[in-house]
């Protein structure tokens, strides 16, 4: 069977990219190993897909080139896409820091991504997996137990290897090293924190939740931290692993409507206040009571130096945790690394070694934060790439 395009992923990603080519008049053939598309578009934001963000810009992105992703976010938006959403009549609504959730289901924007599909002719494809892939002379031949496939454009947007149970895999670093493109070491990101040694009392706390800052490297996010029976979980942890590295330390601000002077300060207040009922008043008892047994301050604060009493607030300001690791590809909501994007051109995503090959999404080695960042990435690029096909 031959077409102009064949696509390898019915992900976010894969489903927008055929359909704007399949829309340019382009035969299009959609390829998805899974039984049905857009899979891991059905788990996103609890269920309501968080389908993008008000406040994109290229900074929220982690890359080996931090410029790569400028021009495909500047040339297909937000905006652009939520006015795709608004024009199927999907509701949606602003849930904190410009995310943006359909305020019924993730099935609404998987089905209006078919429709558009079915508007651009797109040749679905699913429960085929990939067998062999080869390049030659008459352009790209896709073999699958359901058929081959050849034309002279060829689009990989497999993903990355985060949530295997949902069928994700490394196929497009394979293909890519293949074809001579060099891949950057792909690790989990957006995944909760494991934690050991001194920090293991912690997990006591498991489903305790509070508001901190949490910092790794240059990196600082104010969100909510959860403890768990493995670690450290929640947005703001999910936030930092992106940046944190093997045997790095992750600092937490418990008190980041306060500063170190707090406790002097609830001393002057009332010198009969313990830390624990001080931090009992800003955050979950457990947490404050657990928190106050490390500082070792048990008598009233009337009692105790200011110099002891700042120390301690600047702990509280500043605590650090020593991560072991990580939970993992199988808890990790993206991946950090992927194919290179020195080998990728930014305004079309093809491979400038390989002409009519195309990485685009989860599989390049962008990116983005949590909250709806990694799916703008996910319509962009694939904008970028069916444009120049």
């Amino acid at each position: 069977m031959t077409h102009d395009v064949i696509v390898l992923g019915a992900g976010a990603a894969g489903l927008m990219c055929a359909a704007r080519a399949g829309q340019r008049g382009r035969r299009v053939v959609l390829i998805e190993h899974a039984d049905a598309p857009g899979k891991k578009v059905l788990i996103s934001g609890g269920g309501r897909c968080n389908f993008t963000n008000l406040d994109v810009a290229p900074d929220r992105y982690l890359s080996a080139n931090p410029h790569f992703a400028k021009s495909a976010l500047a040339r297909y938006t937000a905006r652009d896409f939520l006015a795709l959403v608004e024009s199927y009549g999907i509701a949606w609504h602003e849930k904190t820091l410009g995310q943006l959730f359909c305020d019924g289901s993730a099935r609404q924007i998987v089905d209006m991504l078919l429709d558009q599909c079915a508007k651009g002719a797109v040749d679905l494809h699913c429960g085929e997996s990939i067998a062999n892939v080869r390049h030659g002379e008459g352009g790209f031949t896709v073999e699958t137990p359901g058929g081959t496939y050849t034309a002279p454009a060829l689009v990989v947007a497999t993903g990355g290897p985060s949530i295997p149970k949902m069928g994700a895999t490394g196929f497009a670093y394979d293909l890519a090293r293949q074809f001579g493109l060099k891949v950057i070491q792909p690790r989990p990101a957006l995944v909760p924190l494991t934690l050991g040694g001194e920090d293991l009392l912690f997990r006591e706390l498991s489903g305790v939740s509070t508001e901190v800052v949490a910092g790794a490297g240059k990196a600082k996010f104010r969100e909510a931290a959860l403890f768990t029976h493995r670690g450290l979980s929640g947005p703001s942890i999910l936030q930092v692993s992106s940046y944190w590295t093997p045997g790095a330390p992750v600092t937490v601000d418990f008190l980041p409507d306060a500063d170190a002077e707090i406790l002097i300060a609830a001393k002057a207040d009332n010198p009969r206040a313990t830390v624990r009922s001080t931090l009992g008043a800003l955050m979950p008892d457990r947490l404050a009571g657990e928190l106050s047994d490390r500082i070792g301050i048990a008598v009233p604060l009337g009692d105790v130096k200011d110099k002891a009493l700042r120390t301690a607030g600047e702990k509280l300001k500043r605590w650090t945790f020593h991560p072991n690791g990580t939970e993992g590809f199988a808890k990790a909501e993206v991946t950090v690394g992927g194919v290179a994007t020195a080998e990728l051109s930014s305004k079309t995503m093809e491979a400038g070694k390989v002409p009519g090959l195309y990485f685009i999404g989860e599989a390049v080695d962008v990116t983005g934060w949590l909250g709806g960042y990694n799916f703008q990435w996910a319509w962009a690029s694939a904008v970028a790439c069916a444009e120049a096909l």
